[in-house]
């Protein structure tokens, strides 16, 4: 058996505050769970395919961005005009990304890395 989807999963401060950082990266929210009127959970996807998925839960506790010991990789076809609209980071040129890359930091300090392929 094959894995049909992988989705990284990440606890966070504030929900709807994750999920206004992702939509600026196209994240639509897909679905979403409420505790006692507060929100707790919310499933984001891309409309463009490839897909591109994310899960958000509220931690039980601080986040410290120091402790982070994940990053999420991402692919964008422009990744000067995201840098641009986003009014953030510096695009580098690593031998495995030489159209660029750029990194940013979700509201929590998870490292968001952009790709651009071709």
């Amino acid at each position: 058996m094959a894995l049909t989807g992988f989705w990284p999963y990440a606890h966070v401060a504030d929900v709807q505050r994750s999920i206004d950082f992702y939509a600026r990266l196209g994240l639509e929210v897909r679905d979403t769970h409420e505790v006692d009127g507060r929100l707790v959970w919310a499933f984001l996807t891309s409309p463009a395919e490839p897909a591109a998925g994310l899960m958000l839960a509220l931690a039980g506790g601080p986040v410290d961005p120091g402790a982070q010991a994940v990053l999420f990789y991402c692919w964008t076809p422009d990744v000067v005009a995201l840098r641009d609209e986003l009014e953030a980071g510096t695009i580098t040129h690593p031998f495995y990304m030489p159209a660029g890359e750029l990194r940013i930091a979700d509201p929590d300090g998870y490292v968001v890395l952009v790709g651009q392929l071709g």
